[in-house]
């Protein structure tokens, strides 16, 4: 619980601010949507456009309806991410899922508050783009591999964690 308060709250908060005013510059710096956008490296653009569905833009396309869905989804995924964080005594499990946590929650505001995420992150090499993404997606994919790398650590004995606590 302590690193959750410490560590994972904070992780949460500071993905969940980053994104936020991110998207709010992108908003006003690159409009209108689906322009050259600004050139940032040779791989490298920030170019605004809109996500009506999830990663990649699957599910797109369904509506109002389907944000509030979408919204609910990503909520109860949240509180159980949370519930996790709370339980867990690892640091690096904890940050990871502050970091998922604060990247969905800055997704689903914008699905409440817009009904699409904002999205301004392009990638890419020759003609192919990577789906335009955002400082959540960052956060989320971030979180991700660190849990990934984390769980593929060995375990400490039983007798070493009655020693840690």
């Amino acid at each position: 619980m302590r690193a959750a308060l410490k560590l994972g709250l904070p992780a949460a908060l500071a993905a969940f601010a980053v994104d936020q005013v991110t998207k709010a510059w992108a908003l006003i710096a690159l409009w209108p949507p689906y322009s050259e956008g600004i050139y940032v490296l040779p791989v490298l653009n920030l170019r605004l456009g809109f996500n009506t569905g999830v990663t990649f833009g699957m599910f797109a396309g369904g509506g109002t309806s389907s944000a509030w869905v979408l919204s609910a989804l990503g909520l109860a995924v949240c509180g159980w991410l949370l519930s996790w964080m709370w339980k867990s005594r690892s640091r690096a499990e904890v940050l990871s899922l502050g970091l998922v946590v604060g990247g969905a929650l800055g997704n689903v505001t914008d699905r409440i508050r817009q009904g699409k995420v904002t999205d301004f992150i392009d990638a890419h090499y020759g003609g192919w783009h990577w789906p335009t993404f955002n400082m959540a997606d960052v956060a989320i994919v971030c979180g991700v591999a660190v849990l990934i790398v984390g769980s593929m650590r060995p375990m400490a004995s039983p007798a070493h964690q009655d020693r840690s606590s």
